[in-house]
């Protein structure tokens, strides 16, 4: 069907208050808590070790198909993805991505029945940290189409009929993207400026996407744009399976970055694309919860890619540092690098943990896992850049230098500036650390914003805060008595972690530390009250003690389960007390910054800068910047470019 050749009135972008942004985002929240989260207890001061203890394990039959199918994709890795390749053309092979087709990977995540591999979210994890090993960008490719792409959101919302349409396509020969963001849209999706007019049976877009993953090369893509409510539609930010292929959709740019050089990401223009109304996923106006529900698992595939990059980052330490000397021996046995190589192995192994812990729950569905998820996505990308900084730092010189340098001269083509600069993104991706720290200091705060949100609310009636008083009483009356004491205090709980290595103090630790940060967090409420939310640097570091607990959980509980199935148990005992060593130091730190801090003198600096008091600091420099726009101009209408959408077949 042809589009209309002439261009809509250009419509304003939406305008909001801070206050009508919340509401925005706090409408598209899932509310209830119809199941145990083992992190929102955490944060409650609640220790639920029987939420994730013993370790839950996957099916026979899910192993079974889980490790045939990694055998093939290893080979697959090691004869068919040149990864020197691909940074240096900035580009994945078109035979590679058919290849990748070919072996079902592009199904992992579909059902049997649609064609896919049926694949758990354990071994779907498993085999993108073994593709991003390989590659990460190929394993960015897979995991936008899958995590975030058209699967999932199919998988959880969409009808029988959209089932059978998309999902055999998704599972072999399409390549799905997901398109949220926009140029002057990013974490504040109220103001969503793309739009979708219902026009009889069918809808029309309008607008422009930026940061489309997949978007340069994608079939199909999910698309989220603003519905305007008019007789017999709601309206709202709503979800829409669009062709990429239509007439109106324009890929007017490839970007580039400074990692993940193979990355098919572009901005994406929809000029009066027809959409059917049977493509829409969902309701009118659940955009947003749809998107937020998707990213409650999908944000597990990209702690998983980082799990890869501990692993190898690990391997080239150990390897480099036993080969290299300095002063007579190996530098590893030097205790400045010692404790680098230590904090590596510590970590990777925690940090598989977490994952592997939080996608088994995932599989089961008996656990809300939202804020595990998160911690593991904000807690994996830290983590892992952390790991690749000092992974640098132990090559010196040589891990500054090129992979193609070090080949070019003689010498193993090790590309550890490569892997710092291709996980950085992940602090950003799929929510920023500071965003991440933000939505789970939401989550952990829910419980008190339930029984007392009215107190704090300026726009409650003095009769709706008396009612919420008496009722955060009840709640707190009950709950603040539990704070004082527990298992922790205990010399004797958790003996059964004591094989060798003793992990029982750990657990004993965790389980008095969530105690404190639960009565941290109370004693700010109490305090700042309305304003606790504009608390950021506060509420960060209570999420990052809050994953460091989840952590050591986590690492405790897979060294018994090793231990358990004769798998390395006493080495895995002896890296999980490491780690917990080496956390409780780092939550000890976050602790103190709780309450002495810079936060507010920080404030008053950037008060300054913002306003030009500290000009005089930025001379003597040359700015090689030039002087476009700080945001591209994203209004609507035909597209003036070149369509760069390059579909493989």
């Amino acid at each position: 069907m042809s589009a209309t050749p002439e261009s809509p009135p250009s419509p304003s972008r939406p305008t909001v208050t801070e206050r009508e942004a919340r509401q925005v985002a706090e409408a598209a929240r899932e509310q209830d808590w119809r199941k145990p989260s083992f992190a929102k207890e955490l944060f409650l001061g609640r220790f639920r070790l029987d939420l994730i203890h013993p370790h839950p394990l996957p099916a026979d039959e899910h192993v079974q198909r889980g490790e045939e199918f990694l055998a093939k994709l290893r080979d697959f890795c090691e004869t068919k993805i040149d990864g020197a390749r691909i940074e240096r053309d900035a580009l994945i092979p078109d035979d590679v991505i058919t290849g990748l087709k070919e072996l079902g990977a592009f199904g992992m995540k579909i059902d049997t029945k649609y064609g896919g591999l049926g694949l758990t979210q354990v071994y779907y994890n498993k085999a993108l940290a073994l593709v991003g090993s390989a590659n990460p960008a190929v394993g960015a490719l897979l995991s936008a189409h899958q995590s975030i792409g058209v699967p999932q959101p199919l998988k959880i919302f969409g009808t029988r009929e959209q089932k059978e349409t998309f999902l055999p396509r998704c599972a072999r020969t399409d390549i799905s993207a997901f398109l949220l963001t926009e140029p002057d849209v990013g974490s504040d999706p109220a103001r969503l400026a793309t739009t979708a007019v219902p026009e009889g049976d069918e809808y029309v877009l309008d607008g422009v996407k930026l940061w489309t993953t997949n978007g340069v090369v994608a079939d199909l893509l999910v698309v989220m744009a603003r519905v305007p409510k008019s007789e017999g539609h709601r309206g709202g930010i709503t979800a829409f399976v669009v062709e990429a292929a239509s007439e109106g959709v324009t890929v007017e740019n490839r970007n580039a970055f400074m990692g993940l050089r193979g990355l098919e990401n572009g901005v994406t223009r929809f000029h009066r694309v027809r959409v059917p109304a049977a493509h829409r996923i969902g309701e009118e106006g659940q955009g947003l919860k749809i998107a937020l529900t998707t990213l409650n698992t999908g944000r597990l595939s990209l702690p998983a890619m980082c799990v890869g990059s501990g692993k190898w980052c690990l391997k080239i330490a150990r390897e480099w540092s036993a080969a290299r000397e300095q002063w007579g021996k190996p530098v590893a046995l030097h205790e400045a690098v010692g404790s680098k190589i230590a904090f590596i192995a510590a970590t990777t192994f925690a940090l598989e943990a977490v994952v592997d812990l939080s996608s088994q729950m995932a599989d089961e569905d008996r656990n809300d896992i939202r804020i595990e998820a998160a911690l593991a996505k904000l807690y994996g990308s830290e983590m892992a850049w952390l790991m690749a900084d000092e992974l640098v730092q132990i090559r010196g010189g040589r891990g500054f230098e090129t992979a193609e340098s070090l080949r070019a001269r003689g010498e193993r083509a090790v590309p550890a500036e490569q892997m710092l600069r291709d996980l950085r993104i992940n602090r950003i991706f799929e929510g920023s650390t500071e965003i991440m720290h933000l939505l789970i200091a939401r989550e952990a705060v829910d419980a008190h914003l339930s029984v007392a949100g009215d107190l704090i609310d300026p726009e409650k009636s003095l009769g709706d805060k008396a009612k919420a008083g008496a009722g955060a009483g009840v709640f707190y009356a009950k709950w603040l008595p539990k704070l004082v004491a527990g298992p922790g205090q205990l010399p004797g709980s958790y003996g059964g972690f004591k094989h060798g290595v003793d992990l029982s103090g750990h657990l004993r630790y965790v389980e008095r530390t969530s105690r404190k940060l639960a009565r941290s967090t109370f004693y700010a409420m109490s305090r700042w009250q309305g304003r606790m939310e504009t608390k950021q640097g506060f509420l960060g570091r209570i999420v990052d003690i809050g994953a460091e607990l989840f952590a050591m959980s986590a690492a405790c509980v897979r060294a018994e389960l090793l231990r358990g199935r004769g798998e390395n148990g006493r080495e895995a005992y002896q890296l999980a007390d490491a780690f917990c060593r080496q956390a409780r130091v780092r939550v000890e730190e976050l602790f103190d910054r709780l309450w002495t801090n810079t936060d507010d003198v920080d404030r008053k600096v950037v008060k300054g800068v913002l306003s030009g008091t500290y000009e005089w600091l930025e001379q003597g420099i040359i700015d090689p910047s030039d002087d476009g726009p700080w945001i591209a101009d994203a209004s609507p209408g035909p597209s003036e470019r070149e369509n760069a959408h390059r579909p493989i077949r």
